[in-house]
């Protein structure tokens, strides 16, 4: 890389030695992903390459899943602060692919900013990475493109998507799904990565001090308590799903109870939902704050839940046990019953 530079291409906007510097300041980071994988060769080739083990799979299914961090962003450009919207990013895809059973291989990035300030590129990047070692995944590689005058010279955009595996006989299906069983809720870390554009509304976080302003009921400024990365649940639902009969999983994301929690249950089933088990302080806050009607948060924001597993009545004690031993804080906070497909909160 020593000869490659374009001085008109400076010119332009663009310092193709500010990439290859970025690449070497974030090497660090995308190698705390690599212990114990097959990853073959390094990053900074045209194609990342993984020998997979798909031991123990008869007929392993790949599962994909991809996702961003949206406006989130905002509040990272706004704090300068870019070492956790790489979590975020990885975990809302790695949470969506172990809806499906399957286990994450690897991740890839895509970071688009008006200006490559390497430093910063490779903090993004260590956010990722981090991600990725909760998830238990390789960062297989990722890009970086400068793009001055379509963004802003301070701001980014990050996206990405994962690629994992699962046997066909262990592929999750919501048709098994019954009157009957139980729903087994584990708790978020905040609002996650959705519903920003909301947020930023409400709370007129560009307005100077709103974001730095501490809150007693958070023991945290509002710009942390909305900055907590996503949580990533991939490890402990592995855990359960290696000892537990699971029937369904739903990643509570955009659109909150009301859209994500249906597409883990069969037509003429309706899960039932203990509000009591749900809301948190920053919840009470953006409601409060926006006048915003209950069933306008509930289809919008996780209200504390971030995932849900539904298994047989039987199983319910085993998988809080499991989820709890790992770290989770999880409890039984619904039921599935008869009737149209959809959500009843009570």
């Amino acid at each position: 890389m020593q000869n490659s530079f374009s001085e008109s291409y400076k010119a332009a906007g663009v310092d193709v030695t500010a990439g290859y510097k970025a690449v070497e300041l974030m090497k660090q980071h995308v190698a705390r992903t690599m212990a114990g994988s097959k990853m073959l060769g390094g990053i900074g080739g045209f194609g990342g390459l993984l020998e997979l083990d798909l031991s123990g799979m008869k007929n392993p299914v790949l599962c994909a899943g991809t996702d961003g961090v949206g406006t989130k962003l905002k509040l990272a450009f706004l704090m300068d602060k870019h070492d956790t919207v790489g979590i975020d990013c990885v975990a809302m895809c790695v949470n969506d692919i172990i809806c499906c059973g399957a286990k994450p291989l690897l991740f890839l990035d895509y970071i688009a900013c008006g200006k490559n300030i390497p430093e910063k590129i490779a903090t993004i990047v260590s956010g990722v990475a981090e991600g990725c070692v909760q998830a238990g995944c390789v960062l297989n590689g990722g890009e970086t493109a400068e793009m001055p005058g379509f963004y802003p010279e301070d701001e980014y955009d990050l996206a990405g998507f994962s690629v994992g595996a699962v046997d066909k006989s262990r592929v999750l299906d919501s048709g098994r799904v019954r009157p009957g069983d139980v729903v087994v809720g584990l708790a978020s870390s905040g609002v996650h990565s959705n519903g920003f554009s909301l947020v930023r509304k409400v709370f007129k976080v560009e307005e100077p001090g709103v974001l730095s302003h501490r809150y007693a009921d958070l023991g945290t400024t509002l710009g942390e308590a909305l900055l907590t990365p996503t949580k990533i649940y991939v490890k402990p639902v592995l855990a359960v799903l290696d000892a537990v009969d699971v029937k369904s999983i739903s990643h509570i994301t955009g659109g909150g109870f009301y859209e994500n929690i249906p597409r883990a249950l069969p037509e003429g089933c309706r899960a039932v939902i203990e509000k009591r088990h749900t809301g948190a302080p920053l919840f009470d806050m953006i409601a409060k704050a926006g006048d915003i009607p209950e069933r306008d948060m509930y289809n919008t924001f996780n209200m504390g839940i971030g995932m849900m597993l539904v298994v047989g009545n039987a199983d319910a004690q085993k998988t809080v046990d499991i989820l709890n031993g790992c770290g989770e804080k999880a409890a039984v906070i619904g039921h599935i019953a008869k009737g149209e497909k959809g959500v009843e909160l009570c």
